[in-house]
This record gives structure tokens, sequence and C-alpha cells, in this order.
């Protein structure tokens, strides 16, 4: 069928292909950044129910590392801001791509429909007399 198409409308396609690759990607990243936020958060609201005196660690590679209490509440409180930055970017990333896709199709739509000459609303088509 794309052998048909004049090269513009072949461009779009390549264009909309490679725009839902991409949107493929920045949602597989926004799913892996939520997982990841919510284990944080998870470990965070965790740390609220433990006392402060109790002997912590913290996983640095292939270690575990003796912490305080305070360092590793910080620490995750940071890690949490960041997670949230991130998932927010790459919400507005996906949308930026979400819209680029759906604007880029309709020209497709518009290229193709202009170009197919008498179609189903043509003379003759559907409401015709």
């Amino acid at each position: 069928m794309q052998g048909n198409l004049p090269p513009e409308a072949q461009e779009k396609i390549e264009e909309l292909q490679d725009l839902q690759e991409t949107a493929q990607q920045v949602a597989a990243q926004k799913q892996q950044a939520e997982t990841t936020l919510n284990e944080s958060q998870t470990a965070l609201d965790a740390l609220d129910d433990i006392d402060e005196d109790t002997e912590m660690y913290r996983e640095v590679g292939e270690l575990l590392v003796s912490t305080e209490y305070d360092d590793a509440y910080e620490n995750l409180e940071e890690k949490v801001e960041s997670l949230e930055i991130r998932v927010e970017q790459l919400s507005k990333q996906e949308e930026r791509v979400r819209e680029q896709f759906e604007s880029l199709q309709q020209e497709l739509q518009q290229m193709l429909q202009g170009g197919a000459g008498g179609g189903p609303m043509g003379p003759g088509g559907a409401g015709g007399a």
C-alpha cells in the first residue's frame, strides 16, 4: 500500500512510526520512574514507623553499609522529590508526543483524503442525490 502513496504521505507515515516509538520509550521510562517512586515513598513512610535509634543499613553497590536514621531519611526524601520531578517531566513529554502524533495523523488523513478525489463523500457517495 505504501508504494502507491505520494512521497509526502510516506514521510508522514515514517514520522508517525518514529513518534510511536518515542511514545513507547517515554511510557516505559515513566513506568519505571513511577515504580521507583512508589518504592521510595513506601520506604520513606516505613521510616516514620521506625525508632530513630534502630540500626540501619543502606545498599551501596553490592554492600550494605551502616547509616544513620537522619541520613537515610534525608536521602530518601531527596530521591522521592527527584523522582516526582522526573515523573512530571515524563508526563509532560508524553503529552507533547501524543499531541504531535495526533496532529501528524490529522495532516496525513487530510493529505490522503485530499488526494482521493471523489471518495465516499464525493459525487454519488453518501448523502448524494
